[in-house]
Formats: structure tokens, sequence, C-alpha cells
């Protein structure tokens, strides 16, 4: 086993000890000399009692310590993440053209967004008023002269890693700003037009360490110590001396807290991370590749034959510098086939089979990789594959049996299904529209709200439920945005699915693009009124970052829904997901909005494209998609079709799959930037609506056109919407289901 220094990163004590660890490196290098020319204050923080920052760059600057702050000594200071902080003197970067700022910060794991590590400027009415600071989110440094709108920043674009010491630099001189981490350059930008002594003229009283000068946001939750200002911008090799991170260093580190849990009863694979968050690269070799892979693969002994001991070794590399650490793991052996077949059996479920009114899930496999056959006692209303036929409108409910035979080895055992086919809905004709939407980017607008058109009129709208929430979430973030409802092709069953996002809650949106939700929201209904409890469904790979505007359309071909959101999906030697990549739109498919089959591209022109939405008219099928990156010709919605509806677009497909219609809809139509679109057809009328959300406007708004094969699509006029909607969708409803929606959602 690796032995490793005693404390976090404490500059060349630690290279010493890690030297020493790692063997055959020179020992006792010398310690480098202070950077202190030009400080303007400087905080060790490693004050052991009382709330003074003393300054010991000797100009008298003392801070003051605030709120749940707790002293670690030689590590610095602990910032409990509620008000914790160190308020800087009034007007620090008074006179200043150039700057440097550094300081030791640890994120904590949970640290939320969005927030700042430093922040020195003015506040006007809890609103930034001119400012600089640093944020690990993006790890960025941003200088403005107003609000976020004014921001001139110079970012890594991905985020600070969590769990570790790191060292953060910025320098601003002469119209050219630096990022630094550990002493290594990783940002720069040229024709900064702000200088730190111009921001309020010189009078800043908003300066802090671990908190924001927006009031809103979040405080820091860490550790931080050597703060310090300087009125110069370093050089590189002065910021070098601040931070630099051997290579040797960066190994010992990582190795140091690096863990698997507990290894002592291992029934199921073994994650093992390719990277430490000091930057070293893992590989992974194990003693028994037949039980653990170097991939983290688990196999487990046969029934009988005894638990398997295997000894896992992580090597770290930086650089030309690498050391390893091993791990015991004990693979229990696996159970009886007996025992296999009877918990498969207790865990299989026929759902609604009460009442059957569509296809259904039945699973050729079932737990501990056991087949399973099933065989009706009615084939010709429901399949041995889960193919529904239901009775005729008018007819009686038909009653069978499900007949499922589970097998492990010779193993085996049966279970019967009682269930029952509702007959087919009367087929009405549609008399007007419900509309499910979100209103904003705060937890009060983060919920499911529903409106009722005025009869078959389109463009007015009556809000339901008194303005208020019909749906709100208890599961995953909390937060709902992009609802969708879609109707069963029988008629009489309605599932609405939503994205897990709150952007209310304080990520920030590079943050849930990286570590957000690989879950959609499911709710389902047979009135539009009284829904069933929600559904926290994942569908996303953990490769993905974020799962965001999940709809839906049926394919009669195969019989199930095609559920389809945008992903940003990352590489798998990037478990951190701290690279870059685009959005590109997934697919899934499933009957019962319960169990979905594994993820694949849908969609992938090379470069961002979210919020699909899909209409069929007679073998077409037509999609409307925002395009982020132009790769249609301008950042706006663009049209296509297809004859199929799970035809693949990789980005070296040439020609497309689907076939480009329209692009720039909303600029042609005289709009601002649009996305979230949701089509459906008129009523009454050979006419089509397409709403889109004008995000930096008007929200949604009705576009119209006479043709999906001939779009030319412009604002329609006197309309009346709800208020403030965003991201949702238009469903056209019978006119019992508008009076039921009218009469019970008021």
């Amino acid at each position: 086993m690796l032995t490793t220094p005693s404390k976090d990163r404490t500059g060349p004590a630690l290279i010493t000890a890690a030297a020493l660890v790692l063997g055959g490196l020179a020992a006792g290098a010398p310690a480098q000399a202070a950077v202190d020319d030009g400080l303007v204050l400087k905080y060790n923080l490693t004050e052991q009692t009382g709330a003074v920052a003393e300054d010991s760059s000797g100009n008298g600057r003392n801070g003051v310590i605030s709120g749940d702050a707790s002293s670690l000594g030689g590590e610095g200071l602990q910032l409990g993440g509620t008000n914790a902080h160190v308020r800087l003197p009034n007007d620090v970067m008074r006179g200043l053209d150039s700057i440097t700022v550094s300081t030791d910060v640890k994120l904590a794991a949970d640290q939320a967004a969005p927030y700042f590590i430093w922040g020195m400027g003015n506040t006007t009415n809890g609103t930034g008023n001119g400012y600089l600071f640093t944020t690990g989110n993006s790890y960025r440094t941003s200088i403005a002269t107003g609000n976020w709108s004014t921001e001139q920043t110079t970012s890594a674009a991905r985020d600070l890693a969590r769990g570790a010491w790191k060292t953060i630099t910025y320098t601003l001189s002469g119209g050219t700003a630096i990022l630094y981490e550990d002493g290594a350059e990783v940002a720069r930008k040229s024709g900064v037009t702000v200088t730190p002594g111009s921001i309020g003229g010189g009078t800043t009283t908003a300066n802090y360490l671990g908190r924001s000068v927006y009031s809103g946001d979040k405080y820091l939750k860490g550790q931080v110590r050597d703060f310090r200002i300087y009125n110069r911008a370093l050089s590189a090799a002065e910021v070098r001396e601040l931070g630099y991170v051997s290579p040797e260093e960066r190994v010992a580190l990582d190795l140091k807290d690096l863990s698997l849990g507990d290894t002592s009863a291992v029934t199921a694979d073994v994650k093992l991370p390719l990277t430490g968050p000091n930057g070293s690269a893992y590989t992974w070799s194990s003693s028994n590749e037949a039980a653990v892979s170097s991939a983290g693969v688990v196999t487990r002994p046969a029934y009988g034959t005894g638990n398997a001991n295997v000894t896992l070794t992580a090597t770290a590399t930086s650089g030309e510098a690498s050391a390893s650490k091993t791990f015991t793991v004990t693979v229990i052996e696996d159970i009886s086939d007996d025992q296999k077949v009877s918990e498969a059996s207790a865990a299989l479920n026929v759902w609604d089979a009460e009442g059957i009114r569509g296809n259904i899930t039945l699973p050729a496999t079932g737990l501990h990789g056991t087949t399973v056959d099933w065989t009706s006692s009615n084939d010709s209303i429901i399949t041995a594959t889960g193919e529904v036929s239901r009775p005729a409108y008018g007819s009686a409910p038909v009653k069978l049996n499900l007949h499922a035979t589970v097998t492990a080895g010779k193993a085996k055992a049966k279970k019967r299904f009682f269930v029952t086919v509702l007959p087919l809905p009367k087929a009405e004709a549609r008399e007007g529209y419900a509309f499910a939407y979100f209103t904003g980017n705060d937890l009060a607008g983060e919920n499911i709200f529903m409106a009722a058109s005025r009869g078959n009129d389109a463009l007015k709208w009556d809000e339901l439920n008194g303005g208020k929430p019909v749906l709100s979430s208890k599961l995953g973030t909390k937060g709902l945005r992009d609802p969708f409802i879609i109707r069963s092709p029988e008629g009489d069953k309605f599932y609405m699915i939503a994205t897990d996002l709150s952007i209310g809650s304080g990520t920030s949106w590079d943050s849930s693009q990286r570590q957000g939700s690989h879950y959609v929201e499911v709710w389902e209904s047979t009135d539009l009124v009284n829904w069933s409890a929600q559904r926290h469904v994942k569908v996303s790979p953990d490769t993905a970052g974020n799962t965001w505007a999940p709809e839906a359309h049926y394919d009669a071909k195969i019989g199930a829904y095609v559920v389809y959101w945008a992903s940003k999906i990352y590489a798998d030697s990037d478990p951190n997901h701290a690279g870059g990549t685009h959005n590109k739109m997934m697919y899934s498919t499933t009957r019962d909005f319960r169990t979905f089959s594994e993820a694949k591209v849908w969609n992938d022109p090379g470069d961002s494209v979210i919020d699909s939405t899909v209409i069929k008219e007679g073998d077409t099928y037509y999609r409307f998609t925002k395009d982020e990156a132009r790769v249609s010709g301008c950042l706006d919605i663009m049209q296509e079709k297809s004859k199929d509806l799970l035809a693949v677009d990789l980005p070296a497909a040439n020609p497309r799959s689907w076939s480009l219609m329209a692009n720039c809809i909303g600029k042609n139509a005289g709009t601002g930037g649009v996305e979230g679109p949701t089509v459906f057809k008129s009523n009454t009328e050979e006419k089509y609506y397409l709403f889109v959300d004008e995000f930096g406007g008007r929200g949604y708004i009705p576009l119209e056109s006479t043709s999906l094969e001939n779009p030319n699509w412009k604002l329609s006029s006197n309309y009346e919407l709800p208020r403030a909607p965003r991201h949702g969708t238009v469903l056209p409803v019978t006119k019992a289901e508008l009076e039921r929606l009218r009469s019970q959602l008021g």
C-alpha cells in the first residue's frame, strides 16, 4: 500500500514528502522565496481564534471573519456555506490599473451555485453593480462595470475540481487578463477595457472572500487560505512560485484520498475513477480479471465455489511521474439458480393489469440475468410480446391470464397475472386545446401550470387552477421545466413528462449540462385533471451531463413511444465531465413510460441542437429543433422532415436522413431569439401553429403557417396567452375534456 503525506498541499514540504513516497526522487528541494513585492493585502487565514483576518502584508488592511466560519489552524479557514465569509476593507482596489488576486481554495463537493470564491465591487438593490470576481463554475474570472451583462470574462471552460486544494490566480494588466490554476496558465483574454480602480470610481463597499456581490447567490462552502491581492500583474514565473504543483506532488495528492469505498462484500460492478481532482490520470489492473476486470466489471464466482479476493492496483500518472496504490476487493459468490428465479419472479410485474389501455411491456429478461417466456390465454387480445388489441367501443372489458416462466440454468419458476383489457373509447372531435408550461427560472416558476383555450380558438387562453401550479416535483432537483403531454394512440390515456432541472435552486447553466440530471419526471392520467404519483425515471447514460426538454411521439411501426431529449455526452475517459462537448438529440423507446430502452443518438449534426418537437401529417414526420450553433444557417428554429421517425443523423451523414425545409424561422417571422417549440394543427382549418419561446423578450408567442410541406411561418395576431408561459405543450382536446379542465381546475 502507498504511504502518503500526512497533510494537504503545503508547498515544498509536500514536494519532499511526495518525492520520498515515490522513490528515487531528489528530496529536500529548496523553498522558493515568497512573492511579496506589490502586496495590497495578504491573509494567511491561519488564526486559531477570533474574528479578525490579519493582514500580514504590513499594510494594516485587516478583514472581518463572519458567519459559520471556523479555524483549521495551519489548514486555513473552514467556510460552512450558510453565511461564512471574510469581509475585506472598503475601496481595496482604488487606484489600481493592474491587479493580481490569488488564493488557495478547497471547494466542498456539495457547493451550491451560483457562487463566488471571492468578489470585490458594489451591490445595488441586491444586484452586482461593478465588480471583479472568480467562481469555480466554468472556472472563470469576470470584471464588470455594471451587472452581469457588462462582464468581460476569462474562462477555462471547465469546472474547478472539488475536494482538492487548488491555487487560483488572476492577473490583469494592459488589457490582458490571465487565469492560472496551480501556477499554470489555463485561460487568457485580451482587449479587456475595464481596470480594477475604475470600478465604482474607486469606491467599493462589497468586497468579500467567500461571498458574492449578488445577494441571492450562495456562499462559499469549503476551505480557504493564503488570500493575496497585488497592485501589479505577477509574471508567470511569480505565479508559478505561488501555486506550482509538480507532477510528483499531483500523483501523491491524488493517490492519498483515492478510495473505492467498502469493498469487503462486492456483488456489483465497481466504479473505477479515471482521473483525480489534482489532474492525475488513473490506470487500473486486476490480479483476477475473471472476478473483477480492470474496467471494474464484476463476475461473481459460481454458487458453491466460495468468494474471490482480488487486488486492484491504481497507477496515477502526471507527466513523467507515477505511483500506485492497491485495494483488496472481496467478490461474494453468486446465489443459486433457484434463488435467482425466485427473486426474479417476485420482481416481475404487469403494470395497470386492472385496466390495460395499450401495448404493454412483457420483458424477455429478468432480475439476475434470468430469461422470461410469456404466454397469453387470449392471443387475439394480448400477444406473448405485449401487443394489445382492445375490444371495440361499447363492448365489455376482456379478462385474461398472462403466464411468465422464469428460467436460470435448470431452475424454473412460473407466475400468473390476471389482467383486464378495456374497450376502446368513443371517437370524438377535438373542440379545444390544453396548454401545459412552466413560467420562469425561479423556484416559483419551475412547476407545471396549465391553461385552457376558449373553445376552438388556439390564440385565446385562460389560466387554470387560479394561476397556481397543477404539478410540483418532490423528486430529483425538485424543479420542473419543459412539460410535454402526449395522448395515447387509443385516445384515453395521457402521459406528462418534464425536465428535472432547477436553475432557481442555484445551479448554473454550465453545471446543469455537466453534472445535471439523467432523469425525466413522469405522470399519467386518464382525464388530464387527476394525475398519478410522480415517477423519477433514468433515461440518459452515465456519460450524459444533462437530460433536457423530453418529448415523445408514438410510432405505430414499432408499437411504442419514441421519447427524445437533448444531452451533452462526455467521453468515457472524462467521468467528471470537465471537457468540452455539445448537445445532441438522444432517443429511447417505451410502451409504458416506466421501462425505457437504452438511449441512442437521434440527431447530431456535429454541433449543438436542443428542443426538438415532432408532428406527423400523412406519412411524413416534421421535426422542429433549436439550432444552437448555426448548423442550418442561424441561431434559431429549423424545420426538417423524414418518412421514418427513427431515422438517425450523425455528424458524417451526407445526405442527412432528415432533410432541411426551413431555417431561421423565428428571425424570418420577426421575433427575437426563440427556443422551446411546440407544434400542433388547428382543430377547425388547414392551419398549423408553432408556439416558440422568445426567451429574451415576450416569452411564448404563436407563429402560424397554412402548410407544413411548404411552410411560411408568420407571427399570429390578436393573441391572448397566459401570463409568462415558458417551454411547454399545446394538446388538442375534446369538448368533454375541455369542460372538465375548466370545471375541475377552475
